[in-house]
């Protein structure tokens, strides 16, 4: 049976590119990712969280997910997509299950925000966009400026990138982690 990904959503404020280009570059690699909404509505993008992107449909609702399904977790940022997510229970659970069962979790840009609602981020080695070091590092994480960090502390590897432009090292860190489980 093949890999499957998981990536989680809320409904607005999604980075357009941190949600599209790893949906479409594992899925080019014959990995099944599946789109997961806060509910099963249009999800609108953003362009650098100032520009509106195009919306797409998820396909499943955050709290219809059978999180056992899968083998990765991908949460893109989004200034607004990030800081929604961090209230959603259904978020919550859904992260606590992947690092209770020592799956991975792959964040980029805001998306590390998440973590720290979810209860997450304590002792974590990641990478985020800039901007948000200081509240990580205030939960507990420790902050480094790579374009992707690999983190096991706790159990379970945490992938961290910091913006659009880290995308490709973000991707390919997915996918040898996916093919070496």
């Amino acid at each position: 049976m093949g890999k499957k990904v998981l990536i989680i959503t809320s409904n607005a404020g999604v980075e357009h590119d941190e949600l599209i280009q790893p949906l479409e570059f594992l899925n080019g690699k014959g990995i099944e990712v599946i789109h997961a909404a806060e509910s099963f509505e249009a999800v609108q993008t953003v362009k650098s969280d100032k520009e509106a992107g195009p919306s797409y449909s998820p396909q499943a609702s955050l709290d219809q997910v059978a999180v056992e399904d899968y083998d990765l977790l991908i949460i893109p940022g989004g200034t607004v997509n990030a800081d929604t997510l961090r209230l959603n229970e259904n978020a919550h659970a859904i992260i606590q299950y992947f690092s209770d069962q020592h799956k991975p979790i792959a964040a980029i840009c805001h998306a590390p925000w998440t973590l720290i609602n979810a209860e997450r981020i304590k002792d974590k080695n990641l990478t985020s966009y800039k901007s948000i070091r200081l509240d990580l590092e205030n939960a507990g994480a420790h902050w480094v400026d790579e374009a992707v960090h690999q983190c096991n502390t706790n159990g379970w590897l945490l992938i961290t990138s910091r913006c659009p432009d880290d995308i490709p090292q973000f991707n390919e860190a997915i996918l040898e982690t996916l093919n070496q489980g």
